[in-house]
């Protein structure tokens, strides 16, 4: 089975990197990996977590940074205890490198095929609007898909035109 979950690829780039690397048996966010990859450049680290910026940052951002755990888990519950309380660490030196006043927070758990994450090692995005930029399109980050059905813009609504699986809204 594969590390890496094709179909929410958002770029042809993005999705041939990724079958680069699952032929090579490679997770990019295992810590060795990591650090030898020409693209996904690590800022910064603490004793159990790289941050880096997303090779294929989201429509809309200023700046996508990740947060890597070193320990190699599929959801953040999963990882050990120090691990988890030194993500608050790596969080706090992020926001101090990065002088952010304000940012959005995202993490995917679980199987990849559900979550719309494109990896089976967890990780956090830390996602900063263009507010600059006139016309920018708001952030969108994907948490949930349903395997071989499309997400986002021109997916199928629910009962109600809401979003699918949601009870139908009040009048």
């Amino acid at each position: 089975m594969s590390l890496y979950c094709f179909g929410n690829a958002r770029t042809a780039d993005q999705l041939a990197e990724m079958r680069r690397l699952d032929a090579a048996g490679i997770c990019l966010f295992c810590p060795d990996e990591l650090a030898r990859h020409d693209r996904q450049r690590v800022l910064l680290r603490t004793r159990h977590w790289a941050v880096t910026l997303n090779e294929f940052p989201y429509q809309g951002t200023s700046l996508h940074l990740l947060l890597v755990p070193d320990q190699h888990a599929g959801d953040l519950l999963e990882l050990s205890a120090d691990v988890r309380q030194d993500f608050w660490e790596a969080l706090a030196a992020a926001t101090r490198e990065h002088q952010l006043s304000y940012y959005g927070l995202g993490v995917r758990n679980g199987d990849c095929r559900y979550t719309g994450a494109t990896i089976e090692h967890v990780h956090a995005h830390v996602l900063v609007g263009d507010a600059e930029a006139d016309g920018a399109p708001p952030v969108r980050m994907r948490f949930s898909s349903r395997p071989g059905r499309p997400a986002g813009p021109g997916a199928p609504d629910g009962p109600d035109g809401g979003p699918p699986g949601y009870p139908p809204r009040s009048a």
